[in-house]
């Protein structure tokens, strides 16, 4: 028989108000995505208990109606289930193990979830140490960047313990619009890091485009002219809200545009023209996740390439000093080679 595909869970239909108020939950990291996701939270009738190592950045959820933890620890003891949201894997490790860390408080009955991007063994590492406490770990990294994160827009990919899988949706269902249980501990990571791989890589071969246009004396700005175009003669309707309703973003909320259909294009191009890269997902993340996808793809003896290349991209622009700045600022390191990378 064909392999079963993973469950894919709808969101925002589930969940009732009851039971989200019912919750509580503690999170951990709040950082672009981690203060997003914890104000959905509150928005939605949950009781949040926040950290962030910066306590300063609780202000604003405190003000929503959060209360602070001190420490991880005290999160966790407070808390039946816990959300970590963190940088990278040194950062989701040191939540866990270091001094008043999740690993003082967690225990019989209570639930870990980590909604960092990491690797595999990462995950594993954590799941293995929450679980000889007694308590339950499901690792959830998200495909999403800032926006996302704001709407209760984004893809949660997780595995682990499908019982606190179960229990969490009603707070999947506010921080995403589709949640997919993977299985085993270590799938939702190895997925997020070939999305975002793909993704990466992506971003790199549009700045290519957008340079080539530019040096061999074509306008960037009629390229992404053409590439919505593309978009739109891919279907009847689309057609008619570009040039009737002259609103050819909503064309995004339709499917199967075409092979070239790629919302990221129409999103970030416009401010990579303008040389804006206010950062939505900070390149520093973007490089660590190729980097770990390569290091995913060494493990399997993959040849990726591509991927590669890209990643290559993403340290010269670290390098450079623009970490910090959106990722699709490789935009103009690529601009300063010529567009070879």
């Amino acid at each position: 028989p064909p392999p079963r595909l993973p469950r894919a869970r709808k969101t925002k239909q589930s969940s009732s108000r009851e039971r989200e108020a019912a919750m509580e939950v503690g999170f951990l990291g709040l950082g672009i995505m981690g203060k997003a996701m914890a104000a959905n939270l509150l928005r939605h009738g949950f009781r949040v208990t926040v950290w962030n190592r910066t306590l300063s950045k609780c202000d604003e959820l405190v003000a929503m109606g959060a209360a602070v933890g001190d420490t991880p620890a005290s999160v966790v003891a407070k808390c039946k289930y816990t959300i970590a949201m963190l940088s990278d894997p040194s950062a989701a490790l040191s939540v866990v193990f270091d001094k008043d860390g999740v690993l003082e408080q967690i225990g019989e009955g209570k639930g870990y979830v980590d909604m960092s991007t990491v690797d595999a063994a990462t995950s594993c590492k954590i799941s293995e140490a929450v679980k000889q406490k007694g308590g339950a770990f499901v690792e959830a990294p998200v495909s999403g960047s800032k926006k996302p994160a704001e709407d209760g827009q984004l893809v949660i990919l997780a595995a682990g313990d499908k019982a606190l899988y179960d229990d969490m949706v009603p707070a999947f269902d506010v921080l995403g619009k589709k949640s997919f249980f993977l299985g085993e501990m270590g799938n939702g990571a190895k997925m997020k890091l070939v999305v975002n791989m793909i993704m990466g890589s992506m971003m790199n071969a549009f700045s290519e485009g957008l340079c080539l246009a530019d040096k061999s004396g074509l306008s960037p700005q009629t390229l992404l002219d053409v590439l919505v175009l593309c978009l739109v003669m891919q279907h009847p309707c689309c057609y008619l809200l570009y040039y009737q309703i002259k609103q050819p973003w909503l064309c995004f909320d339709l499917q199967d545009l075409g092979a070239i259909a790629n919302p990221m294009f129409k999103m970030k191009g416009p401010s990579m023209l303008q040389g804006s890269y206010n950062p939505a997902f900070p390149l520093k993340h973007q490089q660590k996740d190729m980097r770990l996808a390569l290091s995913l793809g060494d493990e399997n003896a993959v040849s990726m390439p591509v991927a590669a290349a890209s990643n290559e991209a993403f340290k010269k622009a670290r390098s450079l000093g623009l970490g910090d700045l959106d990722f699709s600022v490789v935009h103009e390191v690529l601009k300063g080679t010529g567009g070879s990378g």
